[in-house]
């Protein structure tokens, strides 16, 4: 069986306010969400980690490799009208949200397409929830909200102003985050970066990242 509902991505209109996005709900399939989530990696402390620096494996990185696959690419480039087939492929994921985390951001030009796949349970708190922004300056002029739960998938176009961001929110937030990049050096140097964060954090998981 397969993990992901390419039929549902396929038939979700593209939105284009304020930039090119669309959310897919379910989007991993619910009666495989559980799987998944069983099987997700361990990762020591907040922030963002690639997937060398922790231990991918069992349900986890079948998903992963689904979501490597044709069949997902070839969605996105039909719903976002871009060729992606030479594009090398940048995994991230977090398990966890600090206070300090959800600040307004955009995107570098090295980023084509960016999807963001939300492994939590049903999310009833108020902060977490990420904005799709009309702008880089006020976190509350957004034109949806998208709550990061039950394989909900966020996929957009990155530009200097797909600005998006989330009201404060500390606890357990479990996201995969996969870009499309321009060249397998930016794969590289991210994971480089991260990779000494990382390391770190496995030698003291209570450390505050800066």
């Amino acid at each position: 069986m397969r993990y992901l509902d390419i039929d549902a991505l396929r038939t979700t209109p593209l939105k284009t306010d304020p930039y090119d996005y669309v959310v897919v709900p379910d989007f991993l399939r619910p009666e495989r969400f559980r799987d998944v989530v069983a099987d997700y990696p361990a990762v020591p402390g907040p922030g963002v980690h690639t997937l060398p620096e922790v231990e991918v494996a069992g349900r986890f990185k079948a998903l992963v490799d689904e979501m490597n696959g044709l069949a997902f690419r070839s969605a996105v480039e039909e719903k976002f009208g871009i060729d992606l087939l030479s594009r090398p492929t940048l995994f991230t994921i977090s398990g966890a949200s600090r206070l300090t985390d959800g600040r307004i951001h955009a995107d570098p030009a090295t980023r084509l397409i960016t999807v963001l796949l939300y492994m939590n349970e049903k999310w009833d708190k108020d902060g977490g929830r990420l904005r799709i922004l009309r702008s880089g300056t006020d976190i509350n002029d957004y034109v949806e909200e998208v709550p990061p739960h039950g394989g909900t998938l966020l996929a957009f176009r990155p530009s200097v102003r797909s600005w998006r961001g989330h009201e404060p929110f500390e606890g357990q937030r479990r996201v995969i985050h996969m870009s499309w990049v321009t060249e397998k050096s930016v794969v590289a140097r991210v994971q480089g970066r991260h990779r000494i964060s990382t390391t770190l954090k496995k030698l003291n998981p209570f450390r505050k990242a800066s």
